[in-house]
């Protein structure tokens, strides 16, 4: 174990003088020592500390525990995420955001969106209480990959606008997180264009003997903001060969109470409801109070581990989320001539189940010295639901996809030198329903779908990378990858018309990236990649019939091509004897041939009547092309062991090219934000006091899109809309009650501010008492 933070570490080379005994740590950090005597030396060596040396006897006595002191090659952060094996993140060219299980207890996060919100890195949309889109450098949604245990977490109906899937992931099952800033698809394919998030979730742990080893831990948790409840709980069975891990999670959320001090447009002064069957509009006792944003959630995972050698690592796991049904708040808060529009809108229960099975074997061979295969399903369900205010018809679609996949990566070292490849296959089958219900007589009629039912996607790629370690600090890494899509889509002419009755698109994409990571000393370091991204055409893209926003409805479109980005960035870091260090950084991407959505006609129709409005024909096109830049700046300052302040701010500038060849600001380039912490920790005792901030976009800055979205915005004293800029002071204290007993407060926005993060639907909590009980056994 680490001495400095108690984690478990992984990959420490265990060996005698004569190095005729060896074997390296699990991801437990448990090592058999079987093989050794009580009396001979045995010398424990990892990257990021210290050489330890030791005999068997001695580590006996202490219990089968050994702790490692950190050396200077603990900045040297190791990162799975670039190549799904094990790296130096100094030798890596990309950025990495690495999130571990002790900051996610800190930061106390409702969902894994409010997770990677917390780094200060990761920009984060919300449109209602049950949702979070992340934002990376200007891209967001399906410009976007998430993995959950390197399994693909996309599906083949991960829309353009924001998505809220990944709450369907629990926080508090979560290990550790690592985010890629900037494009991943010569490992991950497609739709990794503005970064890749990875989940990696808790692992079953072995005993250091034949006996059965239990551990596991507990959290309660209340929020005042909107009464959050939530419980917790894990529990490891462990022997030296097996390993089993059950987890709980469970959260209840009532309406979100926002702030005291901002834009009165936020204020929610009424609100829709039905009694016996007449839509009625009735005044908030509270304006304050969010009505209809609550929901309940639950979270389990089931883990088996079996571990015959240290040759063979065999991990089985289960896990499944479902929600409650949750409104979709920013429309239900639009209004037409003072009117609400909408009566009902909400999503139906959110449900994700995954198993899976990963397969490891660490073996020098003449092709490999380590080899993951992975084997997935998934089943994802959701649905939509909504209706006019003073209609009785409520249009109902129902959505799941069956997800396949097959990963199988290897990676080999050649002297000082590594080479990764791997191959992945990804099948998608989705299956769309939809019909309208009366809601006095119960009674349903079947109606458009909003996908093509039985449709599918399916990849299947190769690729390739090497690390090339040029000199000492000097690292060139290479890959390159091809993949091949194929969309299947048969229509439905039932109820719309369309010119054509199916779509069929096999395409490839060939990317590739090169990056240089050079460390000449301790104190300064320099990073340069360059790399190609792209995203596919999926059902969403191909096939979706939805209204995508009032007056407009969005159509199939079966002639589609992939989208390509094309990306530079460079890093700086300077580190003065680990006292104060700074990381600064640039990028650019252009994205070609963008999938956007634009005017269509259908039938030589540009308007049609959908849900008995007459709606502008629309469909998803490769019509643009875009650029997006920034820059990057982290700092952290240990004014001594107990002392440190951190602080990182994100600028992002983005532009789209229009129909008549002009440009406009990029919907998903976010604001200028970011967070500054102020932590002193010393024995039992860690007090956070920090802030987080937001700059302002004006109306010109805004979008197209969004310009024609004044519902989510305040309004500027011309009358149009506009994102203000809004700041919150927080603060979090920690105390070890007992050994195992951990107590955490937090109070958030402690000023009261009334504030929506830029293009979010909802308003945030308002001033927030966070009170938190874990406790390990």
């Amino acid at each position: 174990m680490s001495e400095d933070t108690e984690d478990p570490l992984f990959n420490v080379a265990v060996f005698n003088l004569d190095k005729s005994k060896s074997s390296v740590t699990d991801f437990n950090g448990s090592v058999s020592l079987k093989s050794f005597t009580l009396t001979e030396t045995i010398i424990f060596k990892h990257l990021a500390h210290k050489v330890f040396k030791t005999t068997k006897a001695s580590v006996l006595k202490e219990g089968n525990t050994i702790y490692l002191e950190a050396s200077e090659n603990a900045l040297d952060e190791v990162v799975m995420s670039v190549s799904k094996f094990s790296q130096k993140e100094k030798e890596v060219s990309q950025k990495i955001v690495s999130i571990k299980a002790k900051d996610i207890i800190a930061a106390n996060p409702q969902t894994s969106a409010d997770l990677l919100e917390s780094t200060g890195q990761v920009f984060v949309q919300k449109s209602q209480l049950g949702g979070g889109s992340p934002i990376i450098r200007g891209f967001s949604t399906n410009r976007l990959l998430i993995t959950v245990d390197g399994v693909r977490f996309n599906t083949a109906i991960f829309r353009g606008g924001n998505v809220q899937n990944i709450i369907s992931i629990d926080p508090l099952a979560v290990e550790n997180t690592e985010v890629i800033l900037g494009p991943g698809s010569v490992v991950y394919g497609s739709d990794a264009v503005g970064g890749v998030m990875n989940f990696y979730s808790k692992k079953p742990k072995f005993s250091n003997d034949a006996n059965l080893k239990t551990s596991g831990n507990a959290l309660v948790r209340y929020a005042t903001a909107n009464a959050e409840k939530t419980g917790h709980v894990d529990i490891n069975f462990g022997k030296e060969k097996w390993a089993f891990l059950t987890s709980v999670s469970y959260s209840d959320f009532d309406d979100l109470k926002m702030g005291s001090h901002g834009p009165d447009e936020y204020l929610r002064p009424d609100y829709q409801t039905t009694q016996n069957g007449e839509d009625l509009v009735v005044l908030n006792d509270d304006p304050k109070v969010q009505v209809e944003t609550g929901f309940n959630q639950i979270y389990l995972m089931q883990k088996a581990r079996f571990s015959p050698n240290t040759k063979w690592d065999f991990n089985l796991g289960i896990s499944y989320s479902e929600t409650s049904d949750y409104p979709r708040y920013d429309r239900l808060i639009r209004k037409n001539e003072g009117e609400f529009r909408a009566a009902e809108w909400y999503y139906g229960p959110q449900s994700w189940l995954s198993t899976n099975l990963d397969i490891r074997q660490t073996q020098s061979t003449l092709f490999y010295d380590e080899a993951n295969l992975t084997l997935a399903y998934q089943k994802f369900e959701e649905s939509r639901n909504d209706r006019n205010f003073g209609e009785n018809i409520r249009f109902e679609t129902d959505e799941v996809v069956n997800a396949y996949s097959t990963n199988l990566d290897f990676t080999k070292s050649l002297g000082k030198h590594k080479v990764f490849y791997g191959l992945e296959y990804v099948h998608n089958k989705v299956s769309s329903f939809g019909k309208q219900t009366n809601i006095n007589t119960n009674e349903s009629v079947e109606d458009a779908s909003r996908y093509p039912d039985g449709s599918t996607w399916q990849s299947a790629a190769a690729y390739a990378s090497a690390q090339w370690s040029l000199q000492d600090g000097l690292t060139l890494t290479t890959g390159a990858r091809y993949n091949q899509v194929i969309v299947n889509a048969t229509f439905n002419d039932r109820f719309y018309d369309f010119p054509f009755d199916k779509a069929d698109i096999n395409t490839g994409a060939l990317t590739g990236s090169a990056g240089l990571s050079w460390q000449p000393t301790a104190l300064f370091g320099t990073k340069l990649g360059f790399s190609t991204a792209f995203r596919a055409p999926n059902i969403d893209d191909v096939g979706k019939v939805f209204d995508s926003e009032p007056g407009s409805v969005v159509v199939p479109n079966p002639d589609l091509d992939p989208e390509y980005a094309y990306n530079t960035e460079i890093g700086f870091t300077l580190n003065f004897n680990n006292n104060v260090k700074f990381d600064i950084g640039g990028f650019y991407t252009l994205l070609n041939n963008a999938l956007v959505r634009r005017d269509f006609t259908l039938n030589g129709e540009s308007t049609i009547d959908y849900q008995g409005e007459p709606s502008q024909v629309q469909a998803i096109q490769n019509a643009a092309s875009g650029k997006v830049y920034g820059f990057e700046a982290g700092t952290e300052v240990n004014f001594n062991k107990n002392l440190q302040l951190t602080s990182q701010i994100n600028i992002t500038e983005g532009t789209q090219e229009l129909d008549d060849g002009t440009e406009a600001p990029l919907r998903h380039a976010a604001p200028v934000f970011g967070n500054t912490h102020f932590k002193f920790s010393k024995n039992k005792i860690t007090l956070d006091a920090f802030a987080e901030y937001n700059g302002e976009f004006s109306f010109e800055e805004l979008a197209p899109s969004e310009q024609d979205k004044p519902y989510l915005y305040a309004i500027d004293e011309n009358g149009n809309p506009y994102s203000p800029s809004w700041y919150t002071l927080n603060f979090t204290a920690q105390y070890d009650v007992l050994d195992n007993l951990k107590a955490t407060a937090t109070v958030e926005n402690i000023t009261d501010q009334r504030y929506r993060t830029y293009s979010s639907g909802i308003a945030a909590a308002g001033r927030n008492l966070i009170l938190a009980l874990s406790y390990d056994f």
